[in-house]
């Protein structure tokens, strides 16, 4: 066996492990697996969106590539607007307002980043990985039952401005086809002339003009002046392993290292009650210092030692012992469709998460504090588990409760990442069956009791190594699937 991937659709991880098969490293597996993603996840992620990849080489130190997205509004007047278009979007059992339009896009990153991933980690070229993406966008991708129910979840958003989703104002149902010979197109020429033509050719001069146009605030200048930035990852301990997560700018990282920093103080494995806490704990943080904080160097280290003493995610794991774990996300999707491009913007700044400090209060060229955290577990020096997660502020909560999951009640990758889950935010407990609820009544939160799995919890995606066997743990909340690079072995979430 070559490796393992788990990502969120099953083509997604097969397209990974093609790539382990054909002799790539896990960098560029994550990278196949990442530009499908933006064909068969159209809801979850996007070329015109951003992200993070954690990379970690045999026996050595991890390295986080930051490719998010950033303010727009270079050149440009800050005040010089249209409105968002504010967008209700139910999952059920919850409701979160969503802004969109011209107005909600940032300035992407993921042509660049993809591209760096490559050329800094991998060892294939990159047109013989955007190549099968191409192919499946121009031949056509089946829509899942999974992905039919998120364009439906998204059709408000969809039915603002893009028509490529909708069919007489109807989105696809599970069984069809989709086509998208313009995203075909734009992901061969990513392939033949790398990230240049989104950034200073043609791409980004159509890119600006529709948004601008539309009322947006992204210039040709935002778009030239954007750069993939190399991190130093935040660690922190948690019991005997070390836990390896995205530093700032990006706020998911360091609270996730918090709550485990707090867990860690318990002893056992901690009950719902303590999670609720810990989750609270990190929300309390989340305050107006933290967000000014973001930015400044040295603010994960001072942080920490004052308090310690739509988006998919593809994690994989080498034969060789090359990791990568890597988080994209187009937001919710703006509902703005540049003609001639195939690309569907971000909504990166009508995302209430993002905006902390209010709409449209971030400088130009300044990174979003994203939720998204690419996560590594080490034992020992040794690499244990490769996690991220997709869902929004639920990311957090997520990758706390399977950490805890593999670490304190020792579940087998797949069974920590199927476990109920709960999440804990402003005075409000969200959770799934199977958490006893009554436990909880004791911390004074009102609770939502979810009446099944639900894709609200995020999409959390893992693969992990135990006593040197290779496993993978995709989660059926949103449809994911592990691919092992040995025939025969791809498999969906149940």
């Amino acid at each position: 066996m070559s490796g393992v991937v788990a990502a969120g659709h099953p083509v997604t991880a097969r397209a990974g492990a093609d790539v382990l098969r054909a002799g790539g490293n896990a960098v560029d597996a994550a990278v196949a697996a990442v530009l499908t993603s933006l064909v068969v996840e159209p809801m979850m992620t996007g070329l015109a969106g951003g992200g993070y990849l954690m990379v970690a080489p045999p026996g050595g130190e991890p390295t986080l590539l930051d490719f998010f997205v950033t303010a727009p509004g270079k050149g440009a007047d800050p005040a010089d607007h249209a409105p968002l278009l504010e967008i209700e979007v139910s999952f059920g059992d919850a409701v979160q307002v969503f802004g969109a339009g011209a107005s909600s896009c940032g300035v992407y990153g993921m042509p660049a980043g993809l591209a760096t991933a490559v050329e800094r980690f991998g060892t294939m070229p990159l047109a013989e990985l955007t190549a099968p993406a191409a192919a499946l966008a121009r031949d056509g991708a089946l829509i899942t039952d999974v992905q039919a129910a998120m364009f439906t979840l998204m059709e408000p958003i969809l039915a603002t401005g893009s028509t490529t989703y909708l069919t007489d104002g109807v989105p696809p149902a599970a069984g069809t086809v989709l086509h998208d010979p313009e995203l075909a197109d734009t992901l061969d020429l990513l392939g033949a002339e790398g990230p240049a033509p989104f950034y200073t050719g043609a791409v980004a001069a159509a890119v600006s003009d529709a948004l601008l146009a539309g009322g947006g605030l992204v210039t040709r200048e935002d778009l030239a002046g954007y750069q993939v930035v190399e991190r130093e990852p935040v660690r922190v301990r948690y019991r005997d392993r070390e836990v390896v997560t995205n530093p700032p700018p990006s706020a998911g990282g360091i609270l996730l290292a918090y709550a485990l920093a707090l867990l860690d103080r318990e002893l056992g494995p901690p009950d719902a009650p303590t999670l609720v806490r810990a989750m609270e704990a990190i929300q309390a943080a989340r305050d107006e210092a933290f967000f000014a904080g973001l930015p400044d160097p040295g603010f994960a280290r001072r942080f920490l030692a004052s308090r310690v003493g739509s988006t998919t995610h593809v994690s994989v794991l080498d034969a060789a012992g090359w990791a990568a774990s890597v988080t994209t996300s187009n937001g919710e999707g703006s509902g703005v469709l540049v003609p001639g491009t195939g690309l569907h913007m971000n909504n990166m700044l009508g995302e209430q998460d993002l905006s902390p400090l209010g709409f449209f209060a971030a400088p130009p060229g300044s990174r979003l504090p994203s939720a998204m955290a690419p996560t590594l577990v080490r034992r020992g020096g040794e690499l244990e588990l490769v996690l991220g997660s997709a869902g929004s502020n639920r990311i957090r909560s997520a990758l706390l409760q399977v950490i805890v999951n593999t670490v304190d009640l020792g579940l087998p990758v797949q069974a920590a990442v199927d476990a109920p889950r709960l999440h804990a935010e402003d005075g409000v407990v969200a959770v799934e069956p199977g958490i006893d609820t009554a436990t909880l009544a004791a911390t004074g939160h009102s609770i939502t009791r979810f009446r099944s799995r639900n894709t609200y919890f995020g999409g959390c995606q893992a693969v992990s190594r135990v006593d040197g066997v290779i496993a993978g743990g995709s989660d059926p909340r949103r449809g994911g699937a592990v691919a092992a690079a040995a025939p025969g072995l791809t498999r969906p979430a149940p």
